[in-house]
Formats: structure tokens, C-alpha cells, sequence
């Protein structure tokens, strides 16, 4: 490897939560890869030439001359960087994920323990960290509760395993219980992008709406100029910078009205749709499972669907790059998510619904915030509305993947829903699972795990 994982320099940046720019060790850093690939632009030379010139002038003048300062834009795209963002509110990463150029990962809701994990109080005070000690205590109270429940409506199978089974009740019981968990429940994500990508998202993240993201995004920003201190030295125009407040103070939030179902439009490019599928008929009636309809399929036209769903289930949609959506504001206005109250043990569930709920209501009211800052203490079982257009591969791709047994029942529903509308009125084919809401036991096999030695 050349270098002990212990020498590494890590650049860290505290903000509540950490930032870290991970330290590869590699001998060519990001900016000398992005020189060296620009250097091939205009040079026949030859790699072993590009390195010869790396070596006597190195990275820095010519990232800092040609890149950030002459603005060719496509240099940056040649060199990578990694940031590890901890300890942030899901609202955080949820603004950082909000592009369909996002590469990374984030920490799934099964998998930590929220009786330690920090939740975000964006009023600091007292009133704030008390609701959602409240908020964190009712969670935990209700997880043995939810799992004996599962167990007797899910009794273990003849030959399964019981370490098996008893994951995937644990993953079921958190995929419930999630929808107490408030949106400032904190947790932690990777991002992996090009240099290019990192500073356009930046521009936009250091006006969000949230106090809390825009502090992220300086210590980001803080983190990348020294982890690549040629690269992240960017003239910054007023205008530009106004214009990023503009788009945040008024249009960042989708909050209009919603369909309780699925609303979906089919804006075709082409009035010869019909021409289209005698045309391609057999990339639709022919495609085998696990297959990606051709790209270039995306000529026939957008699809535009609105919705509602719950907050943690949008998490789930929003992995979906191809697809264009919008940033649901969570309001308690829709009601929560009936899927929980049904799956929820019968005797708790007038305690949640009429007593928790209700005076939770009136607590997150009392607190006198904007209704970007309430998003913090609304548990993420609330429902939000929902937007978002698509071609047809990117949707029906979407579609595919969610509709199935091993997907949270919320995001299920929405997307067989989608596919039955466009099975029904493009009269095209989809390989969805048959029984999608069977109890799977290989739900708990669906893990991340370091073997031992």
C-alpha cells in the first residue's frame, strides 16, 4: 500500500456533526489526475509525457490557472473526491442527495441505534431538546411492543432459521416503528463526486432554506479547499449568489396539493405512440427480467406523477437520479400514514394516533418556528406531497425495482400503482413481483456485515 492507513491525513471539519475529505494515500491526488487527463486534451505527448510535466510543475498553478481561475468547467470533472458527512439531520442529507448527479450512501434507519444517535434542535432550547427526548423515548418504547406483535402475526416457518427470521422481524419492526423517528434524527452519508459537481452543489447547499445545511455546505466547502486547496477557490458572483436566494426563499419546498392516491401524466414528444411500439414492440413485449429498457426509448416522452407519501418513504424514491423530483416540505397537514396505524399493535394504536400525535401536534406549534424549522420535530411517518417527471425507461425502472415484497409497503403501493397506469394505458409489459406483500424472511439477509476471521 506504500503508506500505514494511520498515516493518512483525513481532512475534518466539526459542525455539529463531522465533515470529513477522505485521504486515499494515493500518490496522485485528485487535481494532478484531473491535470493529467486536461494535458491529453491538447497534447499528442502521451501519458508518460503528462506525467514528466506533472512531476517538474506539479498541480497546483495549473488547477488553480485553468480550472478555477479560466473556468474550463470539464477539468473538474476529471478528479474525484470523497466526503464522509456525520451526525447531520435527515433533512441535510436529504438537500445534499437532491440531485440527480449524487453518488454515495447513507445510513439506513434499520441498522442505527437511536437510543444515542444525536437529534438536531435548530431552536436550541430546552422546549426543542425536550420534545425530541420525548419523540426518542416513545420510539424505543414501542419496538419490543411492534416486534412481539410481528412474531405473532409472522410465526417462524418449518426449516427456517431463527436467526434469520428474527432480523427480518427486526427489520420489519424498524421499518414501522421508523415513522416516529423526527426528521431531525441525525444521520450520516457518504459522498463520492468529481470536483466540478462539488462546487455547483456547494453553490446552491451555502443558501438552503436550513440554517443547519448551510452550515454543512461551509464546512464542506472548508474541508475541500483544504483537501484540494487549487480547486475550490471559485470568483463568486453577487448576482449568482442572489439568484441561488431567490430559488430557496421560494421554490426549494413542493407544497402543493396531492393526490391521497396517484395522479400520473403522459406528456408524449411524439403524437405516434402507437407508431412507436409497432416500431419497438419487441424491446417492450420481448425484454426478460432484470432489463433496462434502451435509453434512447426516453424520446417517447415524459411522464409526470403526483402523490402522497410519507417523509421516510420519500427517502427511499429519492435515490432515483433519473427521474426529476421535487423536495416535499414535511407538514403534519396530511395526516399520517395509515400503513403504520395498521401495522402498529392494535392496543397502542389509539395512543398513538389520538394522544402522541395529536399533542405532539400542538407542542411543535407552541415552539413558534418557521415551517422549515418544524420539519425537524415531525416524525417521518407523516405524509408529504410528492412530484416528480420522468422518461419512460427511468420510470419504469423505478417502478420495477419497487414494486416488490423486499421494498417499505408505502413506496410498494406508489410504485405498483404507477405500473398498473402505465401497463393500462401504454399497454406495455412490466416484470413486478406477484406477491409483493408476502412476509420474506430473506429481508433479514439483506445485511452488510465484516466477516470474522
Amino acid at each position: 500500500m506504500g503508506r500505514n492507513l494511520s498515516d493518512l491525513q483525513h481532512v475534518r471539519v466539526p459542525t455539529g456533526g463531522d465533515v470529513y475529505v477522505l485521504d486515499t494515500g494515493a500518490v496522485i491526488d485528485s487535481e494532478a489526475e484531473a491535470m493529467i487527463q486536461a494535458l491529453h486534451s491538447r497534447s499528442t505527448g502521451g501519458l508518460i509525457s503528462h506525467l514528466e510535466t506533472l512531476e517538474d510543475r506539479g498541480a497546483d498553478n495549473f488547477m488553480n490557472n485553468f480550472y478555477v481561475g479560466y473556468g474550463h468547467k470539464s477539468i473538474g470533472d476529471c478528479g474525484t473526491t470523497t466526503l464522509f458527512v456525520e451526525g447531520v439531520s435527515m433533512l441535510v442529507a436529504k438537500a445534499i442527495q437532491d440531485s440527480p448527479l449524487y453518488n454515495g450512501q447513507e445510513a439506513s434507519t434499520r441498522y442505527v441505534d437511536f437510543s444515542k444517535q444525536r437529534f438536531v434542535d435548530p431552536t436550541e432550547t430546552w422546549k426543542g431538546r425536550e420534545l425530541l427526548e420525548s419523540q426518542r423515548d416513545f420510539y424505543l418504547r414501542m419496538q419490543e411492543p411492534t416486534r412481539a406483535n410481528l412474531r405473532e402475526q409472522y410465526p417462524i416457518g418449518e426449516g427456517e432459521k431463527e436467526a434469520v427470521y428474527e432480523k427480518a422481524i427486526n427489520a420489519r419492526a424498524f421499518d414501522i416503528t421508523r415513522s416516529l423517528l423526527p426528521a431531525g434524527a441525525s444521520t450520516n452519508l457518504a459522498w463520492h463526486t468529481n470536483l466540478r459537481q462539488a462546487a455547483d452543489r456547494l453553490l446552491f447547499l451555502r443558501h438552503h432554506p436550513l440554517r443547519e445545511v448551510r452550515s454543512v455546505a461551509g464546512a464542506m466547502e472548508e474541508a475541500l479547499q483544504v483537501a484540494h486547496q487549487n480547486s475550490f477557490g471559485h470568483k463568486r458572483y453577487p448576482a449568482t449568489e442572489e439568484y441561488q436566494d431567490v430559488i430557496a426563499s421560494s421554490y426549494f419546498y413542493y407544497d402543493e396539493e396531492s393526490p391521497e392516491g396517484v395522479e400520473v401524466d403522459f406528456t408524449l414528444f411524439s403524437d405516434d405512440f402507437e407508431g412507436w411500439k409497432e416500431s419497438y414492440g419487441k424491446l417492450f413485449s420481448g425484454r426478460p427480467p432484470k432489463t433496462e429498457l434502451p435509453r434512447f426509448l426516453a424520446q417517447m416522452g415524459e411522464i409526470d406523477v403526483r402523490f402522497q407519501l410519507d417523509y421516510g418513504s420519500f427517502r427511499d424514491i429519492q435515490r432515483h437520479r433519473a427521474i426529476n423530483q421535487r423536495m416535499p416540505l414535511l407538514t403534519t397537514e396530511l395526516g399520517f400514514n395509515s400503513w403504520y396505524l395498521e401495522n402498529f399493535p392494535r392496543e397502542h394504536v389509539e395512543e398513538i394516533e389520538q394522544n402522541y400525535l395529536e399533542d405532539l401536534r400542538e407542542k411543535i406549534q407552541n415552539l413558534g418556528i418557521s415551517p422549515e424549522e418544524e420539519q425537524y420535530f415531525i416524525p417521518m411517518g407523516f405524509n408529504t406531497s410528492n412530484r416528480f417527471t420522468g422518461n419512460l425507461p427511468a420510470v419504469v425502472y423505478m417502478v420495477e425495482l419497487r414494486d416488490s415484497r423486499f421494498v417499505h409497503p408505502t413506496l410498494q403501493r406508489v410504485a405498483s400503482e404507477i405500473g398498473g397506469q402505465i401497463t393500462e394505458n401504454l399497454g406495455i409489459p412490466l416484470h413486478v413481483d406477484s406477491e409483493p406483500n408476502r412476509f420474506d424472511i430473506k429481508r433479514g439477509e439483506q445485511d452488510i456485515v465484516v466477516k470474522e476471521d
